[in-house]
């Protein structure tokens, strides 16, 4: 019955698709639509992460700025166009996150992006070598926060647990110097 079910609604799909009255058509396929908050995420980095004490990675970041003091990243595993989102990376800059996030907090969650960039694990990619040197440049001055959506890596399915791994290399800090950075 439900293979008969899935069989009909594909072919109705299919029809609704190609029917020549179906003047939405155009949206539904991608066409003529208007902007999202998905739309821009063109910033492509990898990096490995310290993922429950396991370097793991890899990772594909796909960023966007979306303030002048917060750019996001959407990570997958792979390039592949059907990869799974696993995990969420907010760039925050210092000035912001410094001044808001007790130190004992960042020390367990966030990590500095310009430790991470130094230690030549970072790379962004699909972009000529002066203009990724910029972006590097920029992320050097944010810290970040990583939200592992997927838990455990390569389940079937998540089990409702949101990790924070780290950058590899990530040292914590002492009051003095969370303070002057």
């Amino acid at each position: 019955m439900t293979k008969i079910f899935a069989a009909v609604l594909s072919v109705g799909l299919a029809l609704f698709l190609l029917s020549p009255s179906f003047t939405d058509r155009d949206w539904l396929l991608g066409q003529d639509k208007k902007p999202t908050p998905a739309d821009g995420h063109n910033i492509h980095v990898v990096a490995p992460h310290l993922v429950n004490g396991k370097v793991m990675g890899p990772f594909h970041h796909y960023c966007k700025s979306v303030s002048d003091t917060v750019l996001e990243c959407l990570i997958y595993e792979s390039t592949d166009p059907k990869a799974l989102l696993v995990q969420v990376e907010y760039f925050i800059a210092k000035s912001v996150s410094r001044a808001n996030v007790p130190l004992k907090v960042w020390n367990k969650f966030y990590h500095d992006h310009a430790v991470e960039i130094a230690s030549g694990r970072v790379q962004v990619l699909d972009m000529p070598e002066d203009q990724a040197k910029k972006i590097a440049d920029v992320a050097a001055k944010t810290d970040g926060i990583i939200f592992d959506l997927w838990q455990p890596h390569g389940a079937k399915a998540p089990n409702g647990e949101v990790g924070h791994p780290q950058a590899v290399g990530h040292k914590s800090l002492g009051e003095k110097e969370y303070k002057s950075s």
